[in-house]
């Protein structure tokens, strides 16, 4: 009986952690990290481990992307976008979101840009915000996080 308390405990555990979405603050540390693993092996060699599933920026509803200041994405570790150009892309709020983030991170360097995406579990555009921060000269990272 007691490993049927354990297995039945594992399990809620399991699914309370895979329920919990990310925070604001785990979002900027996560692009926090991938702008100090860039700087280490460059912009080149950071932005091929951002493509990879399994990388460690990938967590859960969590994850960086990268794309270049045209808009063309260079890594998306859960949707097959790598090398379409989403500059003019629209999301159903009417946001141009990845000129957005260019715009961004071009006057500030870093910051926080609204928007509407895919909710992975819950389905549906929902509301989103991304940290995001240049790299190299012509590159951003982000990660974001939903509302």
């Amino acid at each position: 009986m007691s490993k049927l308390i354990k297995l039945g405990a594992s399990l809620l555990f399991c699914v309370t952690l895979a329920n919990a979405e990310s925070t604001q603050e785990d979002a900027k540390a996560l692009v926090e990290k991938g702008v100090e693993f860039c700087k280490k092996v460059g912009v080149a060699a950071c932005v091929e481990e951002f493509n990879k599933p399994e990388s460690e920026f990938v967590n859960g509803d969590l994850y960086i992307w990268a794309n270049d200041f045209e808009g063309i994405i260079t890594a998306h570790p859960k949707k097959p976008l790598k090398d379409k150009n989403m500059y003019r892309y629209k999301d159903k709020a009417g946001n141009q979101l990845f000129k957005n983030f260019i715009d961004k991170v071009k006057a500030d360097g870093s910051g926080w840009v609204d928007y509407v995406w895919d909710h992975p579990i819950k389905g549906g555009q929902t509301p989103k915000t991304s940290y995001v921060v240049g790299i190299g000269e012509n590159q951003l990272i982000g990660a974001g996080v939903y509302k």
